[in-house]
């Protein structure tokens, strides 16, 4: 464990080194710092004074040390457009988006893992049907065309849920959060359920597709010729295998959540990263977009990590693989 541990820790140093090098490359090759930074009016002596304190005219290599140690040591630059810090620009804008991917991919889980275990134990049934027809409806329909229709029935048609904000939001000192408070819950509904609604459909037919797998292995049938209740052979023995491989995918989807929150935080105007990413493009905010670029590579990274981790814990077999390759 250790050792894997150790290994992916490595793997994960080269991914955000990687990852930083692109950023890098933004800032020196697309467009001129200084040029966003200062008016017309500014003087060719003043921009080359600037271009000297921000250290541009360094080697390459200089610049991208110390690009690296700024972003360790969380220093992400100054925003061009608004003229603040980017690392208390993510600091405001961060919880937003946590929150709203937390809640997303806990929706998809608690609903999508019942709905595929349903559809592979029952798949003749009625409910079936309507479960297949709504995941097809998930997967074909894009998440923008999605939040838009829940907010012309929901928001406007049946006046229930606000279609754009936060609502009111509780400071914690480092956190805010809208979990605690009505209007708060009432506006991450539906944002909510447009981001996770593709993360649902993927985890139930995941579910129901490796459930119905291992229904027909050699090993369930020997459970159910011992005398095993269905109750004891299909949770206890089918679920607990069929959510092995459920795991990675996960993993993998909740990075996705996070980093493709921006069409749903544009929908429903919330104040996340995503929407501040965009805001970025617009005006060509440098330091926003390569700071985003290496938070989302932070995610995926350490989501990965504890999948890995995670993937070795449960499953026996890899634990066995490795003792083998030891030995």
């Amino acid at each position: 464990m250790i050792a894997l541990v150790i290994r992916r820790l490595l793997q994960s140093i080269v991914v955000m080194l990687a990852v930083a090098l692109i950023g890098f490359t933004l800032f020196r090759y697309v467009g001129d710092p200084v040029a966003q930074m200062v008016g017309q009016e500014t003087s060719l002596q003043e921009r080359a004074e600037l271009r000297e304190r921000l250290g541009l005219n360094d080697a390459v290599a200089v610049q991208f040390g110390r690009y690296v140690g700024d972003i360790a040591r969380g220093r992400f630059g100054i925003s061009y457009a608004i003229d603040r810090p980017v690392a208390d620009l993510i600091a405001e804008r961060l919880p937003a988006t946590l929150e709203l991917s937390f809640v997303a991919a806990l929706f998809a889980l608690i609903a999508g893992i019942p709905m595929g275990v349903y559809t592979a134990l029952h798949p003749t049934r009625l409910l079936t049907r309507v479960f297949l027809t709504i995941s097809l409806i998930g997967i074909s329909l894009p998440t923008f065309f999605i939040g838009i229709l829940l907010i012309l029935v929901f928001g406007v048609w049946l006046g229930l849920l606000p279609t754009f904000g936060r609502g009111a939001v509780v400071d914690l000192g480092l956190w805010t959060t809208g979990l605690l408070t009505a209007s708060g819950w009432k506006s991450i509904l539906m944002p909510a359920f447009t981001l996770g609604m593709f993360q649902l459909t993927l985890i139930m037919r995941l579910v129901r597709s490796e459930m119905l797998e291992v229904l027909r292995t050699d090993y369930i049938k020997f459970a159910r010729a011992r005398g095993l209740t269905d109750r004891a052979v299909n949770f206890g023995h089918a679920l607990k295998n069929t959510l092995v491989p459920v795991i990675t995918i996960t993993g993998l989807q909740l990075g996705s959540i996070i980093a493709f929150a921006i069409i749903t935080e544009t929908v429903f105007q919330w104040p996340g990263m995503g929407l501040l990413f965009l805001q970025a493009i617009q005006f060509a905010d440098i330091p926003v977009m390569a700071s985003y670029l290496v938070l989302i590579a932070l995610f995926f990274v350490v989501i990965n990590l504890a999948v890995d981790i995670l993937y070795h814990v449960v499953d026996p077999r890899l634990r066995i693989d490795r003792g083998v390759e030891a030995g």
